[in-house]
């Protein structure tokens, strides 16, 4: 397994694959593991959580450096990440007793109750997008919920990864009850099925999510998909432009377009559209690209080459179908898997940047005559993760995100974006389950019922 510079392209490491027999120790040991953790109480768990968020404070800039390195995100992206992890560990930490407190029922019953108690070990596949975020998104919840952590984390990451390891180790965690593994596909596949391994989370693609289900179900697993995303941005009549494009920029470009809640299509109403393009393409036009351990750098390169070639493809196929392109869409001419900031115009049903995600520094500007038909567009999509709509009308807006889009996050006048204290998750093929807030906490728990007579 390799992990490769992005930016120049040069192999920074090789990892050996796990072979079968080490998998399946790595799970016995940490359902056992479990067994002592689930009985520790809240308390003593937050403490060790509120160590490890201690040490991602201490250590930012290492991993900020680290994650530059391996997948190139801008350092101060980085750190960015690594606050955000600080505060969810601090969140379940601090909130925990109260999520998975027993709640009492009325009924015919003398007393009954739901109690909330651990599943035993969860299998959690990553992404390389957000190597640390994504992992103490979940991690922090499962943990303080009394599960163990296998972790199976994207190969071009694995330095990530096994740094994450030792900062829980060095926190207090207990050795096998959170660990890394580096498995191929079909050693996962094998892992999901390890009668040790009581649930999986999966953050990836719609393809992956649908092969975790297939094989979680195929023996009665609880799944969490959180996957792909195509997010509209609406822009109405009455919006201001100027913040609109702003905002819609922001998003687009975050991670150098490597997120899955960025915006991605960007639907603007006739009535402001002229306008609206011409501020996003001067905004988009002057983002600098570059080296990610430059502070003046915007975008990084992408995170692999096969991935910067594929949504190359995506483009230039867009643009083959009748898409304009008005910035960007070509590979520069330098070492690294780079690509520019890109705007595509006059986009169709049927073609790539209207149908799939394009998972890059690519903005689909897409005009429609009204409110009505920019909710149409907006919902015609597989997938459903997030959404936002813009307007000077509150009430209007908060309407419209509220009971009209198809996702499972809306924003107005705001860019999506994950936060400890709410839901965050999608319908469709976006996946389901929740992360993060008190839903997210009780996915990997047994919601019991108690009856006493």
């Amino acid at each position: 397994m390799k992990s490769i510079n992005p930016a120049s392209g040069e192999l920074i490491e090789e990892y050996d694959q796990m072979k079968d027999d080490a998998l399946n120790a790595i799970a016995s040991d940490a359902a056992t593991a479990q067994e002592k953790w689930r009985r520790n109480s809240f308390y003593e768990r937050s403490l060790l959580l509120q160590r490890a968020a201690e040490l991602l404070e201490e250590n930012k800039e290492k991993y900020a450096k680290l994650m530059a390195r391996e997948m190139g995100k801008p350092l101060a992206q980085g750190k960015s990440e690594i606050e955000k992890c600080v505060w969810v560990c601090n969140y379940y930490a601090d909130n925990t007793k109260d999520f998975l407190e027993e709640e009492v029922i009325k009924s015919d019953a003398g007393k009954s109750y739901v109690t909330f108690n651990p599943l035993g070990t969860v299998l959690a596949i990553m992404p390389w997008n957000f190597p640390f975020w994504q992992l103490f998104r979940f991690g922090a919840p499962a943990l303080m919920a009394g599960n163990a952590v296998i972790l199976k984390h994207a190969p071009n990451v694995t330095g990530c990864a096994l740094a994450i390891e030792d900062l829980m180790h060095e926190a207090g965690i207990p050795d096998d009850l959170f660990r890394t593994v580096t498995a191929d596909v079909n050693q996962t596949q094998d892992l999901i099925k390890n009668p040790d391994v009581a649930a999986v989370t999966l953050t990836g693609s719609t393809r992956a999510g649908k092969a975790v289900a297939s094989t979680a179900g195929s023996v009665l697993k609880k799944t969490v998909l959180e996957l792909g995303g195509s997010d509209p941005y609406l822009i109405l009549d009455d919006a201001d432009v100027e913040k609109a494009a702003e905002t819609c920029v922001t998003s687009r470009l975050i991670n150098s377009g490597q997120s899955c809640v960025a915006a991605k299509r960007l639907i603007a109403v006739e009535d402001i559209y002229d306008e609206f393009l011409e501020v996003v393409f001067h905004k988009m036009n002057e983002k600098k690209i570059g080296d990610p351990f430059n502070s003046a750098t915007d975008i990084g390169p992408m995170a692999r080459e096969d991935l910067r070639d594929n949504l190359h493809a995506q483009v230039q196929k867009s643009v083959a179908e009748g898409a304009e392109c008005i910035l960007g869409g070509s590979v520069p001419n330098r070492e690294g898997f780079y690509y520019p900031p890109t705007i595509l115009t006059e986009i169709s049903k049927g073609m790539p940047a209207y149908e799939e995600e394009l998972f890059g520094p690519v903005a689909s500007v897409i005009k429609v005559k009204d409110t009505r038909e920019a909710i149409k567009v907006a919902n015609d999509s597989n997938y459903g993760l997030g959404a936002a709509v813009f307007s000077e009308d509150l009430q209007r807006a908060e309407e419209i995100a509220a009971y009209e889009l198809e996702a499972g996050c809306c924003f107005v006048n705001e860019f999506v974006k994950s936060d400890p204290r709410l839901p965050f998750g999608g319908i469709k093929e976006s996946g389901y389950g929740r992360e993060l807030s008190h839903f997210g906490i009780k996915e990997f728990v047994n919601v019991k019922t108690v009856y006493r007579a």
